[in-house]
């Protein structure tokens, strides 16, 4: 919403804005403004993000104690469509970066979400059979079917619940609670 008050034009209803969590900003900005502002765009934003919006995301309940179990049994890694730079100051402001093994995000050469999970999985040379992208857009959901890996949707997070089931994802869960149950069955 800052942003497109900041370039002086009216602003996408919720649901649009929700739209732009998964897929590289300027694939989300590209579809509400003239090609010749989208770089603008993507960088008050990122400047925005940078400053204030760091600080106000917010992890899900019971995030943290999920995390720390799921790190005691797995390699857990982000890959993400934000920047590395931003991802990783992200997760050092919630307190959660130490839980990862890697964090990855999108650049120039790895701008989709397929493009950042091949560099997470050739950097650690892990094989695609053992792996499990954990996921709330149906970004997660194809980047995942595009290079191999098994799917667990979570329907609490961005993505439309409808949405993921279209993907069909190996699991689902609905609650945090879920998501150990589900890995522990994949074993």
């Amino acid at each position: 919403t800052h942003t497109f008050k900041e370039l002086g034009v009216p602003s996408p209803d919720a649901k649009i804005i929700r739209g732009f969590m998964g897929p590289p900003l300027e694939s989300s900005f590209a579809t509400c403004l003239p090609k010749e502002q989208i770089s603008e765009a993507v960088q008050i934003y990122r400047s925005y993000y940078k400053e204030k919006g760091i600080h106000e995301a917010q992890l899900f309940p019971q995030i943290v104690v999920l995390l720390k179990e799921l790190s005691s049994k797995y390699p857990l890694y982000i890959t993400t469509t934000k920047n590395t730079p931003t991802a990783q100051d992200m997760t050092k402001n919630l307190g959660i970066h130490h839980f990862f093994e890697g964090i990855y995000g999108s650049s120039p050469e790895a701008p989709h979400k397929a493009d950042v999970i091949r560099q997470a999985l050739q950097t650690h040379n892990l094989d695609p059979d053992r792996v499990v992208i954990i996921g709330d857009t149906k970004y997660d959901m194809i980047g995942a079917q595009e290079t191999g890996i098994k799917t667990l949707a979570v329907t609490w997070g961005f993505g439309e619940e409808e949405e993921l089931m279209s993907y069909q994802p190996d699991w689902v869960a609905h609650q945090s609670t879920d998501l150990l149950s589900h890995l522990q069955k994949k074993n």
